[in-house]
């Protein structure tokens, strides 16, 4: 592995909000909860992101969404990621969380490009909207008050659709403390090499606050790469850290100047070590659904990516992916060798469903007009119902 050193400042400045190290943890649905957050802060550092929390769930206070919300006592900087798409909702959420100290550092969620957010005109649609995006981060960042707002958006719906120039002025203007992109559109969702180009024509752009870079950072290596080449303040960390924890510490080992291979080594964890990292993780959601069944169900999800590149049998990854207790997956994982070696480059690279290419599902008429018309006005509301996204 080539070596690789850091020299600029490791420090990231967001509000008052003082990072070691310029690392974010990206908001996944379904993924970035207190377990996942707890073990990934264990071998790292950084700023952690909640799962996405729709914004009217969160005002009529539903069980599911005042869950979201908790953090683990350990968690000393509270992060929660919102989504809305009505200026008066997503405020009244943001003043929740404020006066109830709930947060210490709030997100806003303009990057989604699930069909089921943006056909609403949420995600990655609603900077189309420019004047609707800067009422909702206007009247964000003013219930706010001291509490750091942040926007994580990408280029735009589509190639002929950019938005994240104009949209990354709009939310410099309206004090924002920092702006994440995400360097794909809405239509490529996942799929093909992310733009890093458009992190450095943002970071030109707004100059005031910081400008962070999101897409395809597998590695240490790559994130490095991405400040190098963009400029920009900061990297955030996807789906690069799905079974992979340990990627936080190669980032705090590489940003504080460490040099792999000499000064810092690189984590290459054994398949012992992969074993326990994935018990650790399945222990951390047990007690954050306070249900090991419920636990159980969901860590399955996570053993692809685990074990990607290790000599775990087709067998072996479907009992774990089918495990109903943790004393099931302690014989399951009791049963590995565990001083077998890290695979190198089969346990590297991208991780993750990338999908293809395709048309962003969007409000009927949705590109006719930068301006919301009263009849789009009227049909937001549907857009914030129960919505889950990234």
């Amino acid at each position: 592995m080539t070596s690789v050193t850091q020299t600029s400042p490791a420090n990231l400045t967001i509000g008052p909000l003082t990072l070691d190290v310029p690392v974010v943890l990206a908001p996944m649905a379904g993924i970035t909860n207190t377990a996942f957050r707890r073990l990934c802060r264990e071998y790292g550092a950084g700023l952690y992101v909640s799962e996405m929390i729709t914004s009217r769930a969160l005002v009529e206070r539903t069980p599911e969404s005042m869950r979201l919300i908790n953090h683990h006592e350990s968690e000393k900087t509270r992060s929660i990621q919102l989504y809305g798409v009505d200026p008066k909702t997503v405020a009244e959420a943001v003043t929740l969380l404020v006066a109830e100290d709930r947060a210490d550092h709030i997100d806003l969620n303009f990057g989604c490009p699930v069909p089921k957010v943006t056909r609403k005109g949420g995600g990655a649609a609603l900077p189309w909207k420019l004047g609707l995006f800067r009422q909702i981060v206007e009247g964000a960042v003013t219930a706010a008050g001291d509490v750091p707002v942040t926007v994580k958006m990408r280029k735009g719906i589509d190639s002929d659709h950019l938005t994240y120039l104009e949209a990354g002025k709009a939310a410099e203007g309206a004090g924002v403390a920092a702006i994440a992109l995400h360097a794909r559109t809405a239509a490529e969702y996942y799929s093909g090499q992310a733009d890093w180009s458009a992190i450095a024509t943002l970071k030109k752009t707004v100059t005031s606050v910081p400008v962070l870079g999101n897409g395809d950072i597998w590695s240490a290596e790559d994130a490095l790469r991405m400040v190098a080449e963009t400029g920009c303040d900061g990297v955030v960390v996807g789906r690069g850290c799905l079974g992979r924890p340990w990627l936080f510490g190669d980032l705090a080992a590489a940003f504080r100047g460490g040099e792999f291979g000499a000064a810092a080594a690189r984590i290459q964890p054994n398949l012992g070590q992969v074993a326990d990292a994935f018990r650790r993780h399945a222990v951390l959601l047990t007690e954050f659904f306070e249900s090991e069944e419920r636990a159980c169900r969901d860590i399955r999800k996570h053993v692809a990516w685990y074990f990607k590149g290790y000599p775990v049998g087709g067998d072996l990854r479907a009992s774990l992916a089918s495990v109903v207790s943790l004393a099931q997956l302690d014989d399951l994982l009791g049963t590995l060798d565990g001083d077998q070696d890290y695979p190198g480059e089969g346990a590297e690279g991208p991780r993750g469903r990338a999908g293809s290419p395709k048309k962003t599902s969007l409000p009927e008429h949705w590109l006719d007009s930068r301006e919301l018309v009263s009849a789009e006005r009227a049909n937001l509301t549907e857009g914030e119902g129960d919505t889950s996204g990234g």
